[in-house]
């Protein structure tokens, strides 16, 4: 938290970063390849079916993943999980490349390796979001966060331009290019796992399990990383310490009992806004598709061209406003940004109803609304990675977007494709609507409960539970000022 920006902070950021940038490909490629595979060309199954199987079932992979691998990531260390999870992603997603053939059989196997591919991503959520937020210094951690989980939406134009190309079936056949599409992201992905090999564990992870030599190791690189690239001699001081006693592991009952008992009003913040932004982003994510092709009379070669307008917007609103939220505040631009969008989105599903829009004209409308709530959305994961103690962040990451993924996510679509499917402009509408009055709610409940977590450290935010430990113990207290505190510890048990 004493630091400057150096290089050494640019390139956590990218070699962590890139795990939103694969999850927008993988889903925006989902959305775009339904009409493809369903072709009897292809595997023949029908749209419901590859619906399903290609997006439903890897959202639920994600659930399950964020999940097993949240846990994991609190006792293993953030470093061994964005590795482990990375390695299930590039597995599925090379799997699902390979799916050859039709019948029943296939189908299973298609869900299988979108629901491993899931895991993988589900589970760099949790482990990526905890590293990066105990990396960066605390008055970046704003920008930083929201910019971070705003590039979902690089990957997803790359999804989009992507299958312009590969799903053209006057340059390549429709079973060969959709395979292409999820080999690329295996591809990428291969990149990223050679890139991410240099990146150091979390100092605050080691302290906390009892391994302080390599947390000193790894701050005090760091710190001479710093002082060279600025000409610094020496950092300021921590202005606190705390003192913790180390454990080597943190039961699951007091994992929960904190996150729902300790942190009631934090925890209904953090499930607000996840199934908000959840289920608006995958149901028009999976649904925009078919909106076009039925509602407009879009062919499903040229949606990628829209899917690209859209996802630069929701590119450049975490780029702009992100900084915003170090400045003005968490609780001001997290009500704001979902509020805003929810309205906006109102007054586009009124523009749908009265059949007002054209393909062009809705997906500017849609631009305007999520360059608003990509930034809300990104603002949720912020909050649940920085609003809970240490030991909980990774498991509470992974809780709250399991919830608003297997809710939002995994009933969005299926309820988002029924109501599109024929192309009705009215019930286009209810669905616009639907979204709409979720994110505007979830904006009402970060206006009251929303944190003021602005330029603080994250022992300052959220006491750790082993420093609680250590209090109780010594039978005093600590202090806790504005700035990064030291964290002493008190002998391991």
């Amino acid at each position: 938290d004493r630091m400057s920006w150096s290089r050494f902070h640019t390139r956590l950021v990218i070699a962590l970063g890139v795990a939103w940038v694969l999850d927008g490909l993988e889903i925006t490629i989902a959305g775009n390849v339904t009409n493809i595979i369903s072709k009897p060309g292809a595997l023949g199954l029908s749209s419901g079916s590859v619906a399903f199987s290609v997006g439903t079932v890897y959202l639920l992979g994600e659930v399950a993943g964020a999940l097993f691998f949240g846990r994991l990531s609190d006792k293993w260390g953030r470093k061994n999980l964005f590795m482990i999870t990375l390695g299930v992603y590039l597995i599925g997603g090379f799997l699902t490349a390979l799916t050859a053939g039709k019948g029943q059989g296939w189908v299973y196997y298609l869900d299988a390796t979108r629901f491993i591919a899931g895991m993988g991503i589900g589970g760099e959520y949790a482990a990526i979001n905890s590293a990066i937020d105990e990396l960066i210094p605390a008055k970046y951690r704003g920008r930083v966060d929201i910019a971070v989980n705003g590039t979902y939406w690089l990957g997803a134009i790359g999804g989009a331009l992507l299958s312009i190309v590969a799903l053209n079936e006057s340059i390549l056949p429709g079973n060969v290019g959709w395979r292409i599409c999820f080999a690329l992201g295996v591809v990428l992905g291969v990149v990223i796992l050679l890139v991410r090999r240099n990146v150091p564990e979390s100092p605050r992870w080691l302290l906390i399990h009892g391994r302080e030599d390599e947390a000193e190791e790894i701050v005090a690189e760091a710190e001479r990383r710093v002082r060279a690239q600025h000409g610094e001699d020496s950092l300021p001081e921590p202005d606190s310490s705390i003192t913790i006693r180390q454990r080597t592991t943190i039961g699951l009952v007091r994992i929960a009992r904190t996150i729902v008992t300790l942190y009631p009003k934090r925890t209904v913040l953090g499930l607000s806004l996840f199934l908000g932004q959840a289920f608006l982003y995958n149901a028009i994510t999976f649904g925009y598709a078919n909106i076009l092709i039925r509602l407009f009379g879009v062919s499903s070669g040229h949606t990628g061209y829209y899917f690209a307008v859209i996802a630069a917007g929701n590119l450049v609103g975490p780029l702009l406003l992100g900084p915003l939220f170090d400045t003005i505040g968490r609780r001001t631009m997290i009500s704001g940004t979902y509020i805003l969008s929810g309205i906006l989105l109102l007054v586009t599903a009124l523009l749908t109803k009265n059949g007002s829009l054209t393909a062009t004209t809705m997906t500017i409308c849609w631009c305007v609304v999520l360059f608003f709530a990509s930034t809300g959305a990104s603002s949720a994961y912020l909050t649940v990675s920085e609003v809970f103690p240490m030991e909980t962040r990774a498991l509470a990451i992974a809780v709250f977007y399991a919830v608003g993924t297997g809710v939002g996510g995994a009933v969005g679509p299926l309820v988002f494709s029924d109501l599109t499917k024929d192309g009705d402009p009215s019930k286009v509408a209810l669905a616009f609507l639907v979204g709409a009055l979720l994110m505007i709610a979830a904006g009402v409940v970060a206006f009251f409960l929303a944190v003021h977590a602005e330029g603080r450290s994250l022992e300052n935010i959220a006491r750790p539970l082993t420093a609680e430990d250590a209090e109780e113990e010594s039978g005093g207290g600590s202090a806790s000022g504005s700035g990064g505190p030291r964290i002493a510890p008190a002998g391991a048990s």
